[in-house]
């Protein structure tokens, strides 16, 4: 039976780059987005590809509880062990703290931030079980240093930082790795517009690959977390 990743958000970015980087190596995937059409053209450029492996989409909204908890039990309705987990959710509207739009700080917790507890409480006892598995969390150099009308969103990439570090701390006797990635501005569709050449930012397949090279890794070592930036520094 091949390995299995269940990886949200996958359709673009560091999401999609990963989902490629591991059908590449093998792995069946399963995923979820909000928007339909987006995973069709997903499902048909892997099954394209990579036709060798199996992909399952959801489409989903995982700032919502109700709806993780749909994809989660999808998941869990193949009776397969999930290798990996990548909680990729995420969501970024730019602001500060003293002025931005009433109900941003709701709306990037539950998309950056509650998102990745809830699908990793309904996946991790399969793992815990198995003594195997790693668990992903897609943070953000936003996360570790604070910046200028970054406002809710560092906000909820620090949570996310600390929700990840607990975890690493809860499974260590359970046999489960626990990363966190911590990357930098990376070239993806959020970046469009904003009138920097392509080359001042991190490449997605960079960030996927950094991804695969922790997991490849021997059960006897975890990466908990790996900081990325660009060559230039932060933008």
């Amino acid at each position: 039976m091949k390995k299995l990743a269940v990886i949200t958000g996958g359709t673009k970015g560091i999401g999609r780059a990963t989902i490629e980087r591991f059908a590449k190596d093998g792995f069946d995937i399963m995923t979820c987005a909000r928007n339909q059409e987006d995973l069709k053209q997903l499902m048909k450029d892997i099954n394209e590809a990579f036709p060798e492996i199996e992909i399952h989409t959801v489409q989903a909204d995982l700032s919502k509880k109700q709806e993780v908890l749909k994809f989660a039990e999808m998941v869990k309705s193949f009776d397969r062990p999930v290798d990996l987990l990548l909680n990729n959710t995420g969501a970024f509207v730019p602001g500060s703290v003293h002025n931005e739009d009433e109900g941003n700080l709701e709306m990037m917790i539950e998309t950056n931030l509650y998102s990745a507890y809830y699908l990793t409480r309904e996946l991790i006892s399969g793992m815990m079980e198995r003594k195997s598995g790693h668990v992903f969390t897609s943070g953000s150099i936003a996360g570790i240093q604070a910046y200028a009308n970054g406002g809710s969103y560092s906000i909820s990439k620090f949570a996310l930082l600390g929700f990840t570090k607990a975890l690493r701390e809860e499974m260590k006797p359970h046999g489960v790795r626990v990363t966190s990635i911590l990357a930098g501005a990376t070239y993806t569709p959020s970046w469009e517009g904003a009138g920097l050449p392509e080359e001042r930012f991190m490449k997605a397949e960079d960030v996927a690959d950094a991804i695969y090279a922790a997991h490849a890794l021997s059960p006897n070592t975890v990466v908990e977390e790996i900081i990325l930036r660009p060559q230039l520094g932060d933008i």
